[in-house]
């Protein structure tokens, strides 16, 4: 496994001035934003699908800080009911499986997306229960009629291309939230669809990181380094299911945190564990979005703690036996 981060959380830098700094810390694989909800401050596939000489300055200092690019990431709503908004995320999707092929990187990462709840829908509607019985019908069209086309339609676009892994943020509002819906959609679709497995989703919805993983086993194709905390005392008054702002830490139930400040080290610890156990060797990718820190703050935490824990050698044979 190789300490990674997600760049975009020094979008306001240029591309050599966020290496420098993340390759100083002793990060060795980068996460890069194409567009979408990360943005593209780092690597913008209009510019680095048509002009040589930005994608090869842009080769150029990949190499030059000598990290590895684990992914390109183009999170975004590509089944948005409305068509427009749906387009823009489609088409930067293909734009990044592009990117990827012309610089040989061989996944992405993304999101599922959530269709409305008709076809004349203007807003995604998000299902989280079974009954009335008009949620039933609700996902039976919006994963039979939309989301497993859509996704078929783009595995395929993909092969094409060379990327056979796209890997999807289980992440609540979206279609593909938990470990069923992911199993779900790569039934359906192929073992091209992966997860992006980030803890700090699972966390709050009161699943177990660690049972997620050995049941998702090879299907782990990228691994997003973030937290969560729970407040007790918040969630026994309002549960889970908690619309205020995250920057109200105070009041909210549950909250983003850097690796180390919702669970300790021996939770962290357990996680790469068994990451390893299911044969997961790639990218431990910090995503810091911890409103008590500073960027730089809560990314040396979170290096820090997973230095700990990430396991970077080869087991050895068992000599003691």
């Amino acid at each position: 496994m190789k300490l990674g981060v997600f760049t975009t959380l020094l979008s306001n830098l240029s591309l050599e001035e966020a290496l420098k700094y993340f390759t100083s810390l002793g990060i060795e694989m980068v996460e890069i934003g194409t567009g979408g909800y990360p943005g593209n401050a780092h690597a913008n596939p209009d510019v680095l699908l048509n002009d040589e000489a930005e994608l090869k300055k842009f080769l150029d200092t990949i190499a030059k800080y000598n990290v590895q690019i684990s992914a390109f990431s183009s999170h975004g709503n590509p089944v948005h009911p409305n068509k427009e908004i749906a387009k823009e995320f489609d088409d930067v999707i293909r734009k990044t499986i592009l990117l990827a092929e012309k610089v040989g990187v061989h996944q992405i990462n993304t999101f599922s997306g959530c269709p409305g709840d008709h076809p004349g829908a203007k807003y995604p509607n998000w299902v989280t229960c079974p009954w009335p019985n008009d949620f039933l019908d609700i996902l039976d069209y919006q994963w039979n009629e939309v989301l497993i086309p859509y996704w078929k339609d783009l595995v395929a676009f993909a092969k094409a291309h060379g990327v056979n892994k796209i890997a999807l943020e289980l992440h609540p509002g979206f279609a593909v939230y938990n470990t069923d819906s992911l199993l779900k959609l790569r039934e359906a679709v192929g073992p091209e669809i992966g997860a992006n497995l980030d803890p700090s989703h699972l966390i709050w919805q009161g699943m177990e990181p660690v049972a997620v993983i050995r049941k998702l086993g090879d299907a782990i194709f990228h691994f997003h380094a973030k937290d969560t905390k729970i407040d007790k005392y918040n969630t026994a008054v309002t549960g889970v299911l908690d619309t205020k702002g995250y920057g109200d830490v105070l009041n909210r139930s549950w909250s983003f945190r850097s690796v180390g400040y919702g669970n300790d080290l021996v939770y962290w610890k357990d996680i790469i564990s068994n990451l390893r156990l299911v044969g997961y060797d790639y990218a431990i990718s910090i995503e810091h979005e911890d409103s008590l820190m500073s960027q730089n703050e809560g990314l040396s935490k979170a290096v820090a703690t997973l230095k700990e824990a990430i396991m970077t050698e080869t087991p050895g044979e068992m000599w003691w036996v």
